[in-house]
């Protein structure tokens, strides 16, 4: 079972335009979805359709139109009560893929909510193969709740992955993880790595910063590196090395979830005995099946088109498609 926690759970309202989008002026829709989002539920919605046991831990009051969603896709989850509505997310999607995300910043949990929240993760876990920890923090919670979860978690015996940003991601890497999914951005950020080099040098073909950052990283949490690279690919390093994957092509329509489909294609693909490449392989097939799609919708198996995705054994072996 893969146990995923979302402790900012959103709404996500995506609204497709027909043309680029013109700040100030009036543009009309061409297509409007409403679905349950925010990082962890869109991780155990991917791992849901692909077969696997899942379970979605989030803060929401009892009849919030999250819940409601929840429901009418069939997730298995478990909410702490809390009072208020959950935060309501506006993507908008151009026709190139080009997307525009407005982000609620969340309801505040007080002390108490945090204890029982932790409480709530913690007796869940039991039995779970993973326990992803994902998204941003909502007002509240202090930054390095992620890393003070994880310790108690990987103290109890559990394997941990950890997808957010800023100072929660700056935190969790103080101490061991299993793996943590930043793009590059994130990575320079918890690496000190100049973000516009790793990005120039991944355009330009150069591996060489994100892979010399992504082992240090690797290194210092004991663990996986997953960095998603947008539409270049994604690479994966752990201390047994490093490979790069470049996805199929594909005609965007939403980035919006494509990074947490990517993590549900690792973990889906460690859940069931792949080696390091068949993961890498595996995580940008979803994410880039996930792109592929409008709004955040999870990618089903037949969306995916895993033997276009070409694997470079960063070590020197040739690129396997």
């Amino acid at each position: 079972m893969i146990l995923t926690v979302t402790a900012n759970p959103s709404l996500d309202r995506t609204l497709e335009i027909a043309g680029p989008l013109q700040r100030g002026e009036v543009q009309r829709t061409v297509g409007v979805r409403a679905e349950p989002g925010g990082k962890g539920v869109n991780v155990s919605r991917v791992i849901a359709e692909a077969g696997l046991t899942t379970l979605a831990i989030l803060p929401a009051r009892n009849g919030d139109p999250l819940l409601t969603a929840l429901d009418q896709v069939g997730l298995r989850h478990e909410a702490l009560a809390v009072p208020g509505e959950v935060r309501s997310n506006i993507t908008i999607a151009e026709p190139d893929g080009t997307t525009t995300k407005i982000n609620a910043s969340g309801q505040f949990l007080d002390d108490r909510q945090v204890r029982a929240l932790t409480d709530l993760v913690l007796a869940r876990a039991a039995g779970a193969d993973w326990v992803a920890l994902c998204g941003s923090l909502p007002p509240g919670v202090a930054d390095d709740w992620y890393r003070v979860l994880a310790d108690q978690l990987i103290a109890r015996g559990h394997r941990v992955a950890i997808d957010t940003s800023g100072a929660p991601l700056t935190a969790a890497v103080t101490g061991r993880v299993d793996l943590i999914k930043p793009n590059e951005y994130e990575l320079a950020e918890v690496s000190g790595a100049d973000p516009e080099i790793l990005r120039h040098a991944a355009a330009e073909g150069d591996l060489s910063p994100i892979v010399s950052a992504s082992a240090d990283m690797a290194h210092r949490i004991g663990g996986a590196v997953l960095a998603t690279l947008g539409a270049a690919g994604a690479l994966l390093t752990t201390e047994s090395g490093s490979w790069f994957a470049t996805p199929p092509p594909i005609v965007p329509r939403s980035t919006v979830g494509a990074g947490d489909s990517s993590l549900a294609g690792y973990l889906i693909a460690e859940t069931r005995g792949a080696d390091e490449p068949g993961r890498l392989r595996s995580a940008v097939a979803y994410g880039a099946a996930a792109a592929a799609l409008a709004g955040t919708q999870p990618p089903r198996p037949d969306h995916l088109d895993p033997d276009r995705v070409v694997i470079t054994d960063l070590a020197g072996a040739a690129p396997t498609p």
